[in-house]
């Protein structure tokens, strides 16, 4: 055993990758101590992207170009999400390779010196809980949907609130004027052509929160313009707009 490779993946920045690398360096360490290289491989992708994200494509490349003889994944359930077969893709992929297989989340190591029909009884296990995985998933985000629109229709909201606004002890939702003017303030900076990092590290936004922020058109209305598809927020906003000169729908909207 020469060379191992981690895959890890998020759904967002806000979400810590260290856990999952940590746990598949300790999980290499243990049951395959002669692994002298260890590279490891990053994702910060929703759950829906249809591709799996740059690194996880990066790593397939790799493993054609059998660069490692052992993949430790620390989520192959997650794989399902990007369509019907690609758990067994990625198995069957390893396997004419001659990369091990580990699998932290369904707790299977598969090797291609397996008997074949044990190598497919697990490929079949990995693949069946894979869909077991994304049909939670999916109910996950139904029932998640379903309590949106139910608190839309109370007025409340749910879940962390925007950068610049607080939840009351009632569910409703209120600008941080001091949070909601910081943010706008390096939004328009960005504007105007200041560079990234420079915006993050003087106003103490993550740089992550602002390319989003920025990136995002009806998010970027919100603070800019003043202007929510979402009631709750229009609400929340009407709490600032009668101030002049600062904030979006005063007498001064943007900063020219």
């Amino acid at each position: 055993m020469q060379s191992a490779a981690i895959y890890a993946r998020v759904s967002t920045p806000e979400q810590d990758l260290q856990r999952q690398l940590d746990e598949c360096h300790e999980h290499i360490a243990s049951k395959f101590p002669k692994a002298t290289t260890i590279d490891t491989y990053t994702d910060v992708v929703s759950g829906t992207d249809e591709h799996g994200g740059e690194q996880y494509r990066k790593l397939d490349r790799a493993i054609e170009n059998g660069d490692y003889d052992l993949v430790a994944v620390h989520e192959l359930s997650r794989l399902s999400r990007l369509g019907a077969g690609e758990i067994h893709r990625f198995i069957q992929h390893c396997m004419e390779r001659g990369t091990i297989v580990e699998s932290l989340d369904l707790g299977l190591s598969i090797h291609v010196d397996d008997p074949p029909i044990q190598r497919t009884v697990y490929t079949m296990i990995a693949s069946i809980m894979g869909d077991l995985a994304k049909i939670e998933h999916e109910q996950n985000l139904r029932r998640i949907r379903s309590g949106i629109r139910a608190a839309q229709r109370t007025g409340t909201w749910t879940g962390r609130p925007p950068r610049g606004f607080v939840i009351d002890e009632n569910g409703i939702l209120h600008i941080d004027i001091e949070g909601f003017l910081e943010t706008r303030e390096a939004l328009l900076r960005l504007e105007h052509g200041e560079q990234q990092t420079l915006v993050a590290e003087s106003s103490g936004i993550p740089r992550s929160t602002l390319v989003r922020l920025f990136g995002d058109e009806q998010r970027r209305a919100i603070y800019l313009d003043g202007v929510a598809t979402d009631d709750r927020l229009n609400r929340a906003l009407d709490e600032i707009r009668t101030f002049p000169n600062s904030v979006p729908g005063g007498t001064k909207v943007r900063s020219n």
